[in-house]
């Protein structure tokens, strides 16, 4: 237990930061769920707009590594360009080899 008052005074401002910090980021990856749901092209690219300046601040905050931030921004950019499109998927076919 701290004994100078700055000390009880820092811990009570640590734990008001703490559920600040983790309110902040829980609201990010919320919304960066909801960008990786999404079905319609300008809704995603909406949603990007907005997490992506979210990630930043969350970086500029020293709340994540800023590179954290980045790798994120990256994947979900991925993710945006890839709404809309169909993915078809080619099956091989497999050849069996003939045996003598």
């Amino acid at each position: 237990m701290a004994n100078h008052s700055s000390a009880k005074k820092r811990i009570r401002n640590n734990a008001t930061k703490r559920l600040r910090n983790r309110y902040q980021a829980k609201t990010t990856r919320t919304l960066a769920k909801r960008l990786r749901e999404s079905t319609v092209k300008s809704e995603a690219e909406a949603l990007l707009k907005e997490v992506s300046s979210m990630l930043d601040k969350l970086a500029k905050r020293s709340i994540i590594h800023k590179n954290k931030a980045a790798n994120q921004k990256s994947k979900l950019a991925k993710v945006v360009s890839k709404v809309g499109t169909e993915v078809v998927a080619v099956k091989k076919t497999v050849r069996k080899k003939k045996t003598a």
